[in-house]
């Protein structure tokens, strides 16, 4: 089967917005430069998500940023696989923890990193990051310097 037959979000009329956590809609495709390294960067500044707890609604900005190996994430998939996240009840630090291990089983990446950047609420705000480099590989320990020092100059939050 052709890669084009294979992506079956990308281009379709018939757009189906689940709003309840599912990673069955992620599609990907060959990467054409695997002997390349490059980053490849997304921003979701529209993430939304509900507090387990109480059901209020969480904002954030979520930013994924990874060096492909064979497959790259399809970013309409990637939309639909973000929007799912909109009724879903989960901690800030559980939703960027099964978005990097979710691109992880799809992808295989080489490195991988995703940042919540979440909006205040109750007067503070949240920002998880986690990573992770491909096991015996030099990004395994690149991923590991990266956590170490990723926050050694934080930004300044004037209103978020």
């Amino acid at each position: 089967m052709r890669e084009k037959e294979q992506l079956t979000k990308l281009g379709s009329q018939h757009t189906e917005y689940k709003t309840d956590y599912d990673p069955s809609v992620l599609e990907a495709f060959s990467n054409k430069h695997p002997d390349n390294d490059y980053f490849v960067k997304f921003n979701c500044p529209e993430f939304t998500s509900l507090c387990p707890i109480t059901g209020q609604p969480d904002f954030a900005t979520i930013t994924i940023s990874y060096v492909p190996d064979q497959r790259l994430v399809e970013s309409k998939s990637l939309k639909l696989y973000l929007f799912s996240f909109r009724d879903h009840g989960d901690f800030h630090e559980d939703c960027v923890n099964k978005i990097m291990k979710d691109l992880i089983k799809l992808l295989d990446p080489k490195d991988i990193e995703v940042w919540g950047k979440f909006l205040p609420r109750g007067g503070i705000s949240i920002d998880p990051y986690c990573n992770y480099g491909k096991p015996g590989t030099r990004w395994e320990q690149a991923a590991w310097e990266r956590m170490m020092k990723h926050d050694m100059y934080p930004e300044i939050v004037r209103n978020r």
